[in-house]
């Protein structure tokens, strides 16, 4: 499978999950990618690759999320894990008409039904295949095109009257997600992006020790709104240590947020998606603080820009000594009260590893895969299916993929789109593939098949 979104681990993750080496970070909801697609059908991409395009489903653990891809030139792999994200942490971050995806996710199917389009006779995959299309165009620069004339239909006035839409709030966020301090004082301040009411958790040795979440006057709080700020108060004298707090709701995702691959190797991404639709689901964010009596005291975060292709990690010390030390091998210095950013240029594509070193034994790495661009040299659909729309827990048709196997750019024989389909691919083709080998090695009396896959540029 052809690596896509990125994750960034650690850090300043405003608009992409986190998630350090410590256990800190993944911001919002995560996911689970349940099949290939949900509701689809064929549509032909830039007048000649012909591709199934549609709605999917990612399993929450309340439920399933509704999403479209954003990200035509990667696969899809069933099973893969998905975070919440925003659009910095997609190409959607370079991409002027992202705006008008969300228009179209709020103005199309399932957000509104099937009866309620202005194009009439539309079936629901063909509603699907139709809101994919147009997605595409914007997303990826695609002349996308369903087959069925009413879909195409759809597609059309979908592309002539999207308007430019802001991008959408977080479920949940705490930042910075690292802070540092003396002990005996207010540590923070952790600010709190959310669309519910948070539930507030220290883990239990802080808690043991002492340490309490408060709020700017000191008072102790167990719950935060949006804009509330929450600070860590340590005990005077403490010996030095670290504290997690934990941030929790179960709300709904707001239609529009992206939702990017976990995983480091290409065998673990999937491709990019962004959300159609949701019920209640579990969202969670983790903010760390780190103390000591005296000496440098730092914090480290890491926040991937897809504009610039950088992983850019900020140094921060709250301590009475200089914070020396080195940032994936370039020395930093950073005074007391004060802060240093470095830019880390990273590939597209591909896992990179930032380590932080410096005093009193500071050690800290942001891991990930940069998933910046889309590309136009494989296609991204998939298999359709049918299933009904207002359900937020939705049952799967088991015709969804309808024995359908291939590959981007390639063909498929599945019943489901009648043949000639370029699939978003996932490891179902991998038996069938194998088991047509050995057989043909058998009757061929040792002739050898080498099946080789590439990944696209």
């Amino acid at each position: 499978m052809l690596a896509s979104s990125m994750l960034v681990v650690g850090g300043l993750a405003a608009a992409g999950s986190a998630a350090a080496e410590d256990g800190s970070g993944d911001a919002g909801a995560t996911a689970t990618l349940e099949q290939h697609l949900y509701h689809g059908g064929p549509v032909v991409v830039d007048g000649s690759e012909r591709v199934a395009g549609g709605l999917f489903t990612l399993d929450t653990g309340k439920g399933s999320v509704y999403t479209y891809c954003i990200d035509f030139g990667h696969y899809t792999k069933n099973g893969a894990k998905y975070q919440e994200a925003g659009w910095d942490a997609t190409s959607l971050a370079n991409n002027p008409n992202a705006g008008r995806i969300k228009w179209i996710l709020e103005n199309s199917y399932p957000a509104k039904g099937v009866a309620e389009l202005p194009v009439k006779g539309l079936s629901e995959d063909q509603a699907a295949a139709g809101t994919q299309a147009a997605i595409w165009h914007f997303s990826d620069g695609k002349d996308a095109v369903p087959k069925d004339p009413a879909a195409a239909g759809l597609t059309t006035y979908l592309e002539e009257n999207a308007a430019v839409q802001e991008e959408p709030k977080p479920s949940l966020e705490l930042t910075p997600d690292a802070v540092s301090g003396k002990s005996g004082d207010l540590i923070g301040p952790v600010n709190v992006s959310a669309n519910a009411t948070v539930q507030l958790r220290l883990d239990d040795a802080a808690a043991k020790s002492g340490v309490k979440l408060v709020d700017r006057d000191g008072r102790p709080v167990t719950e935060a709104s949006n804009g509330s700020a929450v600070y860590f108060s340590v005990p005077a004298g403490a010996a030095p240590g670290t504290a997690t707090l934990t941030a929790s709701a179960t709300t709904e995702v707001p239609v529009g947020r992206a939702f990017t691959s976990l995983g480091y190797t290409p065998q673990e991404h999937s491709q990019t998606m962004i959300l159609a639709g949701s019920g209640k689901v579990d969202v969670s964010d983790t903010a760390t603080a780190t103390w000591a009596r005296k000496g440098a005291i730092p914090a480290a975060e890491a926040r991937e820009y897809c504009q610039s292709g950088k992983v850019v990690v900020t140094v921060s010390n709250n301590g009475d000594e200089d914070f020396t030390g080195t940032v994936a091998g370039r020395p930093v210095t950073v005074h007391p009260g004060g802060k240093q950013e470095v830019a880390v240029p990273v590939a597209e594509d591909a896992h990179y590893a930032i380590e932080i070193k410096g005093s009193n034994g500071f050690s800290k790495t942001f891991e990930g895969v940069l998933d910046c661009r889309t590309s136009s040299s494989t296609g991204g659909g998939t298999a359709g299916g049918t299933a009904p729309s207002a359900s937020p827990s939705p049952t799967p048709s088991s015709s969804a993929t309808g024995g359908t196997t291939g590959t981007a750019g390639g063909s498929t024989t599945g019943a489901t789109t009648g043949g000639g389909l370029a699939e978003t691919g996932s490891s179902s083709a991998t038996p069938v593939i194998a088991g047509v080998a050995a057989v043909l090695v058998v009757v061929g009396g040792g002739v050898v098949f080498f099946l080789r896959r590439r990944r696209s540029s």
